[in-house]
């Protein structure tokens, strides 16, 4: 699929965003869809999903927090969350839920063009059947396999101990960085390289939000769990022993 024929969904409650955001977008070659709140955008965003959606955290009626969780019950939808800069705790508990990224507000056009470009290109191979990743250690038929883990960079499908675990595209590559070298500690840096290769500055603990996420994910399916560590100060390691 061509980068014009991309769709984009904003949804928020503020006109003037929403207005000039659908611009800027159609101007880059974007297709856009607007909604002025959650309730407004759910069911459209469930029967036809765009390539990624841009979500305002407070709005009426639904706000972006239900909007994503009740979206991430069926769907791995790339979203970027609005935030305004008092509202931490939310954005730790979008990224906890799913979100793949977030930008706080007021935040330049520029920005937001960059992060949606950087989350498409990261999706499109997963998307599209590319190959995977140089570097990524794969078996005959292009699975990642590290002890119980499988990864298949293809079909974007993870499972541990042959059960399934859904997981967004960030989470996917930063996996995938920790699954190539077990038992190397990767820094931030490196991980953020790794899901973020756009050099677009991400704060650490969005990715310390990404690892929190990943581990939550791997225990629903398996409570012991403890293939990725921490060494503090330093980074995160994938242990496949």
């Amino acid at each position: 699929m061509s980068e014009s024929q991309r769709v984009i969904a904003l949804v928020d409650d503020d006109r003037n965003i929403l207005t000039t955001l659908s611009i800027a977008l159609q101007a880059e070659g974007y297709v856009t869809r607007v909604y002025s709140d959650g309730e407004a955008a759910i069911a459209s965003l469930q029967a036809n999903p765009p390539d990624l959606a841009v979500f305002d955290i407070k709005m009426p009626r639904m706000d972006g927090m239900e909007l994503l969780q009740r979206l991430r019950q069926h769907s791995d939808l790339p979203v970027i969350f609005l935030t305004s800069k008092d509202q931490e705790e939310d954005e730790e508990a979008g990224l906890a839920m799913g979100a793949d990224d977030y930008i706080a507000k007021p935040f330049s056009q520029r920005l937001l063009l960059a992060r949606i470009r950087a989350i498409l290109r990261r999706a499109a191979p997963l998307e599209d059947g590319h190959e995977p990743v140089a570097g990524s250690v794969e078996t005959a038929n292009g699975l990642i396999v590290r002890g119980r883990l499988s990864m298949d960079p293809a079909r974007h499908q993870v499972t541990w101990d042959g059960r399934n675990v859904s997981l967004t595209v960030t989470e996917f590559l930063i996996l995938e960085a920790l699954a190539q070298r077990p038992g190397v500690i990767k820094s931030r840096n490196q991980l953020m390289d790794a899901a973020y290769p756009d050099d677009i500055f991400v704060d650490d603990r969005t990715v310390d939000s990404h690892i929190k996420r990943l581990r939550r994910k791997f225990r629903s399916v398996d409570p012991t769990f403890g293939a990725i560590e921490t060494l503090y100060g330093a980074g995160y390691s994938f242990s496949d022993g």
